[in-house]
């Protein structure tokens, strides 16, 4: 009998195909736009979480003030000995890197490129987790020396040198000539949305002397601070903070006027917003799945009002309502599991081309296919009871009268 009815179903839809089409284009519409929303979601959180990641491992950040933008608000700045304080003094620190940045005009030969020049430290490069495509970090000698040396990140060596390998070259930071040593290995986008690659890293005294000039001994604009492996970073943040309040002389219940954040705790807090927003989208998405079952109900009705005669004619010679019930409740399950198949190859491809152009990564969760094509079933069957138990509840005799 299953059989049978699913053989009508497919042959009614076939003789409509017109009628079927615009049948299923709700449920096409709506399961698409749930895969799209919440497959676009799991990448822009993938995304949020592996550019926090890559500022570096078990990452700790002190910024004067209480904002977190890039002025780190209207403190003071930090001296070069609270970075030292902290290295030497918090057990569960690994290495700190004090920085100190500088927006400059990058020049060679004829081309410029408009970056950040950072002052650093040689930790820096290993607390903020890069790798080196060419060439050497600069050396603790250079840092004591103030040495006009630098390193480039992937975005200026474009820019600048285009094919050229850079290392050797000597560039142009506003009235600074320093000599490339190093070119770092390509991050990307970082989490606020800006371009980690475009730097340049100088040492922090060739900074303060020959780029910046001296804020007095509070020209540092933050700490890059490293936890060891195994150690809470709470008891980090802690232990930093303590310094930092004695080092800046604030007292008992006075409010602290710098900022220590754990990145990971960052990268949490983004990834959990993001997600609540993901699924947020994907319910409002499916709202268009029960507009696309209203669709199906209302064309199920219109087709019972057409095949009136047929079912009386079937039920005269014997068919029984729970067949005519069957045979309508198929018909419109087969029209939502068509709808449910096509959107989600179209979730697909949309998908992908919208990540390409995104920059997020591209994820496929079978799960949501599963469970947006289990919705267009049940889609199907609510929806297409009331039209098929009408079907089932005709009067043979008023059926073949009907005209």
């Amino acid at each position: 009998m299953l059989w049978n009815a699913l053989t009508i179903a497919v042959r009614e839809i076939r003789r409509n195909l017109l009628r079927g089409f615009l049948t299923v284009l709700g449920v096409v519409i709506g399961v698409a736009a749930v895969v799209i929303m919440v497959s676009l979601g799991q990448g822009a959180t993938e995304s949020v979480t592996s550019q926090v990641e890559s500022l570096g491992s078990n990452l700790i950040m002190a910024i004067p003030g209480t904002g977190v933008g890039p002025s780190g608000g209207s403190a003071p700045g930090f001296r070069l000995s609270d970075a030292e304080e902290i290295a030497a003094g918090v057990s569960g620190v690994r290495a700190v890197a004090p920085l100190r940045m500088v927006g400059a005009k990058a020049v060679y030969l004829q081309e410029d490129w408009s970056t950040q020049a950072v002052g650093t430290t040689v930790d820096y490069f290993s607390v903020a987790g890069w790798a080196f495509a060419e060439g050497r970090p600069f050396t603790e000698a250079e840092f004591v020396g103030a040495r006009p040396v630098c390193v480039l990140g992937n975005t200026v060596v474009s820019e600048l040198f285009g094919q050229q390998d850079p290392v050797g070259a000597r560039i142009r930071l506003k009235g600074l000539t320093c000599e490339v040593v190093g070119v770092l290995a390509a991050k990307g986008q970082g989490a606020m949305g800006q371009d980690q690659d475009s730097v340049v890293v100088l040492p922090l005294s060739t900074v303060q002397r020959r780029l910046a000039g001296r804020l007095g001994d509070r020209d540092v604009d933050r700490m890059m601070i490293s936890a060891r492996d195994g150690v809470s970073a709470d008891r980090v943040v802690r232990d930093v903070t303590d310094v930092l309040r004695d080092r800046r002389g604030i007292r008992a219940g006075e409010d602290d006027d710098f900022s220590v954040l754990d990145t990971k705790e960052i990268a949490d807090a983004l990834s959990s917003t993001t997600k609540i927003l993901t699924y947020l989208l994907g319910a409002v998405a499916a709202v268009s799945l029960l507009v696309g079952g209203i669709g199906i109900m209302n064309i199920m009705l219109v087709s019972v009002t057409e095949r009136t005669r047929e079912i009386g004619i079937r039920m005269s010679i014997g068919a029984l309502p729970r067949e005519v019930l069957l045979q309508f409740l198929v018909e419109a399950l087969v029209l939502s599991l068509i709808g449910g198949l096509v959107g989600i190859v179209l979730a697909l491809v949309v998908s992908y081309v919208l990540a390409q152009a995104m920059g997020i990564p591209y994820i496929i969760d079978p799960r949501i296919n599963l469970v947006a094509f289990a919705f267009s079933a049940a889609v199907g069957v609510v929806f297409g009871y009331a039209p098929a138990r009408r079907a089932a509840r005709l009067d043979p005799i008023e059926a073949l009268r009907f005209e």
